[in-house]
């Protein structure tokens, strides 16, 4: 499975400069107006949306359809996209809080010496993992039913979605009188891993489902 997830890192590899150019562009578009925070979780949602590109690169080249007569299995397929997954949030999520800690810097939008500060991006950071995991988890299973191209119109819907949900249950909240204090979104992100982990597993198993009924 390692040539796998190495195979899908050297194609990547080739638009390693253009990512690194957009993420410098948006340092000077949500710095300046929203602080590094927003900036980071950004970073590791932009990054993690690489794993689509695989999956074209894939399409392009009919890899697949080589992959059956080569001794591998669906699952290790499946699997690796989940781990490329995995890695490009991460690299998001880095590549983020260094561009985002220089350009709060540069904006003043953090103060160096606060341990505060560093606290909050820490969090940012932890959080822009999750949230990046989490989308990105929910889009690998249309990938592997309708393709990249198709898959990049329905990605909008998956990420919509959950986010008037989440709105939904915060708006609806308010309006029965519950605030969410320190403590429950200390408890929010303490078991937000936990959540996504399972989010993943079952997301793992829907991909797996449809890929293992495909015929090529």
């Amino acid at each position: 499975m390692k040539s796998l997830i190495w195979k899908d890192l050297y194609n990547i590899g080739h638009n390693t400069w253009s990512m690194l150019f957009m993420l410098v562009v948006f340092v000077f578009i949500l710095v300046p107006q929203n602080g590094p925070i927003s900036y980071i979780i950004t970073s590791g949602v932009l990054c993690g949306m690489m794993v689509i590109t695989t999956f074209a690169f894939d399409d392009h080249a009919k890899w697949t359809k080589y992959a059956m007569i080569m001794p591998l299995t669906r699952k290790d397929i499946v699997r690796s996209k989940f781990i490329v997954l995995f890695i490009f949030s991460i690299i998001g999520v880095v590549s983020g809080t260094i561009l985002g800690v220089a350009g709060g810097a540069i904006f003043k939008k953090i103060n160096l010496t606060s341990m505060n500060d560093w606290m909050g991006l820490l969090v940012a950071a932890g959080m822009g993992l999750v949230i990046s995991y989490f989308f990105g988890c929910m889009i690998i299973p249309l990938l592997f039913k309708y393709g990249a191209e198709k898959a990049r119109a329905l990605s909008l819907v998956a990420f919509v979605v959950p986010v008037l949900i989440f709105l939904g249950i915060y708006y609806l909240l308010l309006m029965a009188g519950i605030v969410l204090d320190d403590t429950m979104v200390l408890i929010v992100i303490s078991i937000s891993p936990v959540v996504v982990l399972l989010w993943a597993l079952l997301m793992y198993k829907v991909s797996y489902g449809i890929f293992r009924r495909q015929e090529f």
